[in-house]
């Protein structure tokens, strides 16, 4: 494959550390930077209000963030139903963009929790990845990215926490952590 010729690849940023979405934005930024058209599809996030949605209308013509999650929720006790909805509707919602073949990196931000606690089985997950079009790039973001899922990633970085400002009590910062 010579250089510049265009392989959609399938790359996972996973770890507990902080930067799985920021890694994922500014890969999209650097697209945008060729043209490349760009949707980041959260399953999450969705109700609160933060900066890179501000920041993506300035490239509204590149690059779309379909935030269709009810907020941040406590995996441990599971999604509730209205939860559950949201994460299958977005599911359903990146298979239909994913198949109309209109982007040329598709971030599913936060999927990685929800292959993690079962809400969309890995099984699923896998077969639909492998039905992507050759030539969109595809990233996924969360912690405990699945091994089946860095088994069949092209690329994968782990996030590991060394240090973090919330150790010392600090509150989120206003365009570091939103």
């Amino acid at each position: 494959m010579s250089r510049g010729e265009r392989r959609g690849l399938i790359i996972v940023h996973t770890g507990n550390g902080k930067g799985k979405t920021t890694a994922a934005m500014g890969m999209a930024l650097r697209a945008v930077g060729h043209n490349f058209k760009i949707l980041m599809i959260q399953f999450i996030k969705g109700t609160w209000h933060y900066g890179e949605l501000d920041a993506v209308k300035k490239l509204n013509s590149y690059f779309k963030i379909a935030p269709m999650g009810k907020g941040f929720v406590s995996f441990e006790k599971g999604l509730d139903k209205e939860h559950r909805l949201a994460v299958i509707e977005a599911w359903e919602f990146f298979k239909e963009k994913m198949r109309l073949d209109e982007f040329d990196m598709i971030i599913l931000d936060e999927i990685n929790y929800v292959i993690a606690y079962n809400f969309i089985p890995v099984e699923e997950v896998l077969k639909t990845l492998k039905s992507k079009p050759d030539r969109i790039h595809l990233v996924l973001t969360g912690r405990n990215a699945h091994p089946m899922i860095i088994e069949m990633a092209d690329l994968v970085t782990e996030m590991r926490e060394v240090k973090h400002p919330f150790q010392k009590g600090f509150e989120a910062q206003t365009g570091i952590e939103f």
